[in-house]
């Protein structure tokens, strides 16, 4: 739970501030694809190793996988229809016969109806996922940010010792 928590925050911070939304924006369809398929196959892995590698904002994608993981068990009658018609496509067949004796594939467990058909809606569906979260928060930092800095409260908070003592502790550790 804590590990939770301080990604929460972690997010909250980089959402305020004024770098990274490509970032926070890349993480959140990652969660999204994490949250609605199925967990402990080779594809989860690939999600992973692909978060790592590009700078993509571990706690979005943290966050956005624990909230879609909710969400993911209403859609698993639509997963399985989607992935039944898929696996039971007549002309698909040699290929999934091909995939099914190759050494790793089979561990994406791409046989599974309900893996197929999150993977494929997933596939479908996540840049469009990207790009409304992308403009939700340069919205967000727009309105919410730009108003909240403005206001009373705010002034009163960067006027005390104790904001000033965290500004300097945020510059010199980050």
């Amino acid at each position: 739970m804590t590990l939770i928590l301080k990604q929460f925050f972690s997010l909250f911070h980089l959402l305020n501030s004024e770098k990274g939304s490509h970032q926070i924006a890349a993480g959140l369809p990652a969660g999204f694809i994490l949250g609605l398929t199925p967990a402990l196959s080779l594809h989860s892995l690939l999600i992973f190793f692909c978060i790592f590698i590009f700078r993509i904002q571990l706690a979005a994608a943290l966050i956005s996988a624990f909230l879609f993981k909710f969400v993911g068990h209403l859609f698993d009658p639509l997963f399985h229809l989607i992935g039944a018609w898929i696996l039971e496509r007549p002309e698909l067949q040699n290929l999934f016969t091909q995939m099914y004796n190759m050494p790793l594939v089979p561990y994406t467990r791409f046989n599974n109806s309900i893996v197929m058909g999150a993977g494929a809606v997933t596939l479908v569906t996540s840049p469009l996922v990207f790009i409304i979260f992308r403009a939700f928060i340069f919205k967000y930092r727009e309105t919410i940010v730009a108003k909240f800095k403005e206001s009373r409260f705010w002034k009163f908070v960067k006027a005390t010792a104790f904001y000033k003592w965290y500004s300097k502790y945020d510059q010199l550790y980050g």
